[in-house]
């Protein structure tokens, strides 16, 4: 009997009775120096605390809500309230009132442009679409006056009502299963 595949107590116990390994070697890996011992400090710019301290964070958060839901209703932001209510009394206020009556005409008038360009598009599509349908009604019949083969005709006018062989009607070997089963008893 071999005891070749018995383990042993004397290798696991190792230490200081049978010689400290590592004791005997210097060597050691790259994987067992010590890395990553010095930890990254925030720079200027990466919300440090001392720039988290000195803003005034509830106030920039107030800005932004009265921004957004000035936006969403279409008034004026505060900054410019506070513009136009700085006005003098003696600044020319600029009189845009031409501008506007003509911007309203061009307005009305691409408007218009607009409809036109959509109602053609429209019949287009609507011509477009029909004769699709039209290409696939005859695609459709051809289909289904082609795929009887009762009905077909040759190019000579001759019906023909042959049918077509398989291809594996002229095989040699047809049928060989069906027979050995029948062939076996027991």
């Amino acid at each position: 009997m071999t005891t070749a595949a018995r383990p042993t107590f004397e290798p696991a116990r190792g230490g200081r009775e049978r010689g400290d390994l590592s004791a005997m070697s210097k060597q050691y890996s790259s994987r067992d120096i010590p890395a990553h011992t010095k930890l990254k400090y925030r720079q200027e710019g990466q919300g440090t605390i001392d720039e988290v301290r000195s803003k005034n964070l509830k106030k920039d958060l107030e800005d932004r809500e009265m921004r957004s839901r000035d936006r969403r209703h279409g008034k004026r932001s505060r900054m410019e309230a506070i513009a136009s209510s700085n006005l003098d009394a003696d600044d020319p206020v600029d009189d845009d009132d031409d501008r506007d009556i003509d911007s309203s005409d061009d307005e009305a008038e691409l408007m218009a442009e607009l409809a036109r360009i959509k109602k053609e598009r429209a019949v287009e599509n609507a011509q477009r679409e029909a004769e699709k349908n039209a290409e696939a009604e005859r695609i459709r019949t051809e289909t289904i006056l082609s795929g009887n083969p009762l009905i077909q005709r040759n190019n000579e006018g001759n019906e023909q009502f042959s049918v077509k062989r398989r291809w594996d009607d002229d095989v040699v070997f047809k049928n060989c299963a069906r027979d050995e089963e029948e062939k076996i008893s027991f």
